[in-house]
């Protein structure tokens, strides 16, 4: 995994889906101050990129759950890379919503997803992991098992990784917040002296510059 992590690092950092601005920080919709962002829909426009991604998540899946029946994504960032993986395994597709709609039936879960069907499930990127888990639900409750879920990349937030643990699902992640702060170190985009605030951050997210406006 070290090898792909940082290979796809490397493809994050030059199509600019991932960017390091520890002088000059994003704001999250959160409200949280943030050094780094993370944009992976970009990689969908990047058609020898988008497919190297496919290709990595389908081998892991092959590897890991050899008995998976359906591809889930998680909306909507996830949608076109998990249509895009099911594609080369030969799969049905469903996606989550974040909220159900407000007409029709209603739904939550998008698709044909049949109670006792073993799911996957893809996300871009796991954050916090609310909103990754809240699809985990979703697919339970409707009757289904998760075998697991792959995502692009991960902030390996010590709160996330709990929540993911707490709610027994496996994650496995391409990419991950060392891995980008390593390759970018190693190509001079970052510098030695911004590690450290860096990971300052990371150790604490929500309180880190709480003096910025």
């Amino acid at each position: 995994m070290k090898i792909l992590e940082k290979q796809i690092a490397q493809k994050l950092l030059k199509i600019k889906a991932v960017k390091l601005q520890p002088n000059n920080p994003f704001t999250w919709a959160s409200g949280w101050k943030s050094p780094i962002y993370c944009d992976n829909r970009k990689t969908l426009s990047y058609p020898t990129i988008r497919s190297y991604i496919k290709i990595q998540i389908s081998r892991l899946i092959l590897e890991q759950y050899p008995d998976v029946q359906v591809i889930a994504g998680v909306a909507t960032g996830a949608i076109a890379q998990g249509a895009l993986v099911a594609d080369a395994l030969g799969l049905p597709f469903i996606y989550i919503r974040p909220t159900p709609k407000d007409h029709g039936l209603e739904n939550l879960i998008e698709g044909d997803l049949k109670p006792g069907q073993k799911v996957v499930v893809i996300e871009d990127l796991i954050s916090t992991g609310g909103s990754s888990l809240k699809a985990v639900e979703a697919i339970r409750k409707d009757g289904s098992e998760v075998l697991g879920m792959i995502a692009i990349f991960t902030y390996n937030f010590p709160q996330a990784e709990q929540k993911f643990k707490n709610a027994r699902v496996k994650l496995t992640a391409l990419c991950d917040y060392e891995a980008v702060l390593n390759e970018a170190l190693a190509i001079n985009y970052i510098s030695q002296d911004d590690i450290a605030t860096l990971q300052e951050w990371r150790n604490s997210p929500s309180e880190w510059r709480k003096d910025l406006k």
